[in-house]
Order: structure tokens, then C-alpha cells, then sequence
């Protein structure tokens, strides 16, 4: 227990270090992309049945909703989630797209519930995440992760790829359930800091920046949506993007190493 918690205090610090890296305003989280993140919150301890993730694809009400017209000035073409952690060496897919059985993996973000400016993500913990509390050992799949969301989207007529790392924590009770997916069959190699930063494009978003469309919006983006600290609200911390979110996790995996 006491090494437990000289772990986490020892990786608290690293969090700091990103304090900057991008805006929060009410709650809301600002993206290197038009998506905004109205839950979870950054170092959410998470568990429940479900991982549960708000995103606001009209950046409050600035971008009309699919389907956008031929030629947009501005669009979301996609969104995938991905589930990482360099401290536990896993990568789960969370939507890429395609459904997979049992909804192990996600459809299209984009395509769910239509007429909708908040699309809510509900991703059920695959089988390695049950428990409760922090890992237990090295072999441990749960701790600290990031919710790694990519977006592909036209902003203002420039095309752009971003990634945007969410950093939470998997330490809240996770019941075993029949219908928890492997976690095999979700598992990705993790690629390098230097890959993920090649592949990307630098941007940071400006909060009250405007987004030029060909075509009208659809009102206000929809109120955050209620939630418990177990689904992502409410918790206090600080976010990152990319290169910090890489500090977070290589620095984490050191601690966890030396100690």
C-alpha cells in the first residue's frame, strides 16, 4: 500500500508539466481538432460497467452535423478512440470504424445517434481490466491510460489529422461480467512518440475560434451530460496532447520500473 501511493505521488509531478498544453473552459476540453470533450475529465478515476466519452462534434454549434455538402469548408470526415498506455504496454481499439461482435469495438462516431451534436461513446472494459484499486503488480493491465482520440477533419479549408491524448485512470472497481470482450482481441502494437508525432499534423485549437462552414449550424452543442466520477465527471487535473501525454506515460513506466 505505502509503495502503491509513493508510485502515484511520484507520478503526480509529471501531470504539472502539462498544465498548458490546452484549454479547458467549463468544463469543456478543447481539442487540437473541432471535437470538443465534455466528458471524462483529465485523471478521472474511472470503472463501472462502461467507459463513457462526450464529444461535442459542432464545437458548440459552430459546425453543421453530417451530412456536411460536396465540398465543405468544414467537416469531421472521422473519429477513432483508442485506449493506450506505455505504462501497461496495451492499445485497445475502441472505435475504428467497424463493429466488431458483441460491440467489443465501436462503429463510425460519427453516424451515432443522428441529429445528436454530442455523440456518446460507451465502450465496454474488456475482461484484463476487471478489478478494484490500483494494479497490484508489473503483469497488472489496469492504471494509468490515455483515451487517444484521432480526428481527421477539414478546418477553414485545410485538411488535418490530430491526435489528442486524454489521460484518466483505470482504478475504480471493473465487475467480471460474461460479456466483457478479450482484451487480446482488441490489443494494437503501440507505436513510438516519434511515429504518432510524424503522422499528425502540429495544431493547437484556440478557444473562440471560428470555424467557416458552407452551410448552417444546428444550434447550440447539447449541455454536458450527467454523470458520476465513475463515468468521467467531476474529476480535478490537468490534460495533455501528444508530446506531454508521451511524458506521462514514458515517465510513468520509469517510476513504475524503479520501484
Amino acid at each position: 500500500m505505502l509503495l502503491d501511493s509513493f508510485r502515484w505521488g511520484a507520478i503526480i509531478p509529471l501531470l504539472a508539466v502539462c498544465a498548458v498544453a490546452q484549454t479547458i473552459i467549463n468544463g469543456q476540453i478543447y481539442t487540437p481538432g473541432i471535437a470538443i470533450v465534455d466528458a471524462p475529465q483529465p485523471n478521472t478515476p474511472l470503472g463501472g460497467d462502461n467507459l463513457h466519452v462526450a464529444l461535442d462534434v459542432t464545437s458548440n454549434g459552430q459546425l453543421q452535423l453530417p451530412p456536411y455538402p460536396t465540398k465543405p469548408t468544414s467537416a469531421i470526415y472521422n473519429i477513432t478512440i483508442f485506449l493506450s498506455s506505455y505504462t501497461t504496454g496495451k492499445n485497445f481499439t475502441v472505435s475504428n470504424g467497424t463493429v466488431s461482435a458483441g460491440n467489443a469495438s465501436l462503429g463510425a462516431i460519427m453516424q451515432q445517434e443522428p441529429g445528436s451534436t454530442v455523440k456518446h461513446v460507451n465502450w465496454i472494459w474488456p475482461d484484463c481490466l476487471v478489478g478494484d484499486g490500483n494494479p497490484t503488480g508489473s503483469s497488472s493491465s489496469r492504471g494509468l491510460y490515455n483515451i487517444s482520440i484521432r480526428q481527421n477533419f477539414r478546418l477553414n479549408g485545410t485538411d488535418m489529422y490530430t491526435i489528442f491524448d486524454l489521460p484518466i485512470k483505470v482504478t475504480n472497481k471493473i465487475s467480471s461480467a460474461s460479456d466483457r470482450p478479450s482484451c487480446d482481441a482488441l490489443n494494437n502494437p503501440l507505436l513510438n512518440q516519434t511515429v504518432l508525432n510524424a503522422s499528425a499534423n502540429t495544431f493547437t485549437r484556440i478557444a473562440g475560434s471560428a470555424i467557416e462552414t458552407t452551410g448552417k449550424g444546428t444550434g447550440l452543442g447539447g449541455t454536458k451530460p450527467e454523470a458520476s466520477p465513475q463515468n468521467g465527471l467531476g474529476g480535478a487535473g490537468i490534460l495533455s496532447w501528444r508530446t506531454c501525454a508521451h511524458t506521462l506515460w514514458i515517465g510513468a513506466f520509469l517510476v513504475l520500473l524503479v520501484y
